[in-house]
């Protein structure tokens, strides 16, 4: 699961730091621990990478992915918004930062991740 966050029409992008899509630009997020809601891995994940706080807002869209060794991630994300904390990336995150369309065109971002957000409705403006 990811989260679609934005702030003064940019979204905010991770750098992934590992595989998979390592050095890859995608939403921050990760995997839901066992016994963890959606909700509770979206602000987990996006503190971890992030460094910031967020309420969790309803679900933009779902995906399959395919990963390593066949294996297919379901990947949910969410519409969030900042409530506190700073940007400063790391644990799995390489770099963070606001992004503007023009960015999400040069960046190299990981694999089907601009055609769900143009699906979803969920640019920057």
């Amino acid at each position: 699961m990811g989260a679609i966050i934005f702030d003064a029409g940019r979204l905010l992008l991770v750098q992934r730091g590992h595989a998979p899509s390592a050095g890859l630009w995608s939403l921050p997020g990760g995997r839901v621990e066992p016994g963890e809601t959606d909700e509770a891995a979206v602000r987990r994940e996006v503190l971890e990478e992030t460094g910031l706080r967020v309420m969790v807002g309803p679900l933009a869209g779902a995906v399959d992915r395919p990963g390593p060794a066949g294996v297919t991630y379901e990947i949910r994300d969410y519409l969030a918004t900042v409530t506190g904390g700073a940007l400063s990336p790391s644990d799995d995150a390489a770099d963070a930062r606001w992004c503007t369309g023009g960015d999400l065109a040069r960046l190299p971002l990981s694999p089907g991740l601009l055609e769900a957000l143009q699906e979803w409705d969920a640019l920057p403006r």
